[in-house]
């Protein structure tokens, strides 16, 4: 198992994920999630050496006032994430 489970890019030698690519994934989630300009995006790449991890995933986490953090995992890495990727995990 691997220290903490999951590492991010842009720590132990990944490389730091694109800012337009998040924002490009943070774009299409918010278009496709339908939700208010008060809702705030989170969007990282996660690798996992864990042997149930897909490798590499992206995480979306949707912060909307007054309701619980959700999180919508792409099991594949930041800049193949597509609409289609996201529609699928809500």
């Amino acid at each position: 198992m691997a220290l903490f489970g999951a590492f991010m890019r842009g720590t132990f030698g990944l490389p730091k994920p694109d800012r337009e690519a998040i924002e490009r994934v943070k774009a299409i989630a918010r278009a496709a999630l339908r939700v208010s300009p008060e809702t705030a995006l989170a969007v990282n790449e996660i690798a996992c050496n864990d042997p149930g991890c897909p490798g590499i995933e992206t995480v979306i986490l949707v912060m909307e006032p007054g309701q619980k953090t959700r999180a919508l995992k792409v099991q594949k890495p930041l800049d193949e994430v597509t609409e289609q990727d996201i529609l699928a995990v809500l």
